[in-house]
């Protein structure tokens, strides 16, 4: 039996690509009114408190001890710095290149898993990194047509501390949920991001209406009700269909970004995003043995 395109699984699926494709449109809003340390500390938190919320109905278990240093690796990398990277990025960078750039972030932890978890390198992955770098490039270009600044390369360090994260979210993925890692991971990011906290209540008390609602937005939907719809989909879809839905984010982003902000990207950014999607995609491909075969959280979730 087919099944149909509006099953929860793939309504599920599809909401997971929207929210996570708004998000870097609301990064714009919000970092107008609240500055990037402000924005930063106040998504994470509004977040881990929402999974924390959600943790009991959702049965997730309290983590191991054991696990608990990985679990700061990946909180410090894929949570921390990775907010205030991306949000530092996007005060030049537009909302959908940003999404072009983030969207590398698998080749990073193909690198990674290759020089430490010694996982065979195959030829499709070294070519369609090499690819995806090129493409990446590309796009740091166009971004600095107009004089250079480090926002284009602050965007790309965001995409490898998030292979990072996949990287080192493997081993925990083998022995707890998706949803358990985020809900574990994003309550470790915040801890390392209290020191931020005082100047979070400083901006906040003058932040305008609407950069308050993008940090409750950014908290809420795509970080945690992101990260719920997510791990419901993939537990229910085949790895290729939910592992072929994050390759729409950045082309979801763009038109997004023109519709709210009313960005239009340059020419030759799109081009080098379409040829870093296109090296992802060979970095994704696996042979036909399941067992081969990672999760789509450790190969790499394109989100904001």
């Amino acid at each position: 039996m087919v099944p149909r395109i509006a099953s929860p699984r793939f309504l599920a699926l599809a909401g997971t690509v929207v929210l996570w494709a708004s998000a870097f449109p609301a990064i714009r809003v919000g970092l107008d009114g609240l500055g990037v340390a402000a924005l930063s500390f106040l998504r994470l938190v509004i977040a881990a408190l929402a999974l924390t919320l959600v943790a009991p109905l959702a049965h997730v278990r309290l983590p191991r001890r054991a696990d608990l240093p990985l679990i700061a690796l990946c909180g410090a990398t894929g949570m921390t710095a990775y907010q205030l990277l991306l949000n530092w990025g996007e005060i030049h960078v537009d909302a959908g290149t940003a999404s072009l750039l983030i969207s590398i972030a698998p080749v990073f932890s193909v690198l990674l898993g290759t020089l430490f978890l010694h996982e065979r390198l195959r030829r499709t992955s070294v070519v369609g990194s090499l690819v995806a770098l090129a493409g990446a490039a590309v796009v740091s270009l166009a971004e600095g047509a107009g004089g250079f600044t480090g926002s284009a390369p602050a965007v790309l360090v965001a995409a490898l501390v998030q292979g990072v994260y996949h990287f080192a979210s493997k081993p925990l993925l083998r022995r707890c949920t998706g949803l358990e890692v985020a809900t574990y991971t994003m309550t470790a990011g915040t801890l390392f991001a209290l020191p931020l906290l005082p100047a979070a209540c400083r901006a906040a008390v003058h932040a305008p209406a609407g950069a308050l609602l993008s940090a409750v937005y950014l908290g809420l939907l795509p970080s945690a009700l992101g990260f719920v719809i997510w791990a419901y989909a993939v537990a229910r879809l085949p790895l290729a269909t939910s592992t072929a839905a994050l390759y729409l984010v950045p082309p979801v982003a763009l038109v997004v970004s023109f519709l709210w902000l009313g960005e239009t990207p340059h020419p030759l950014a799109l081009a080098g995003g379409a040829v870093g999607i296109i090296g992802v995609i060979l970095v994704n491909r696996r042979p036909a043995h399941p067992a081969d075969s990672p999760t789509p959280l450790a190969q790499g979730a394109v989100r904001a």
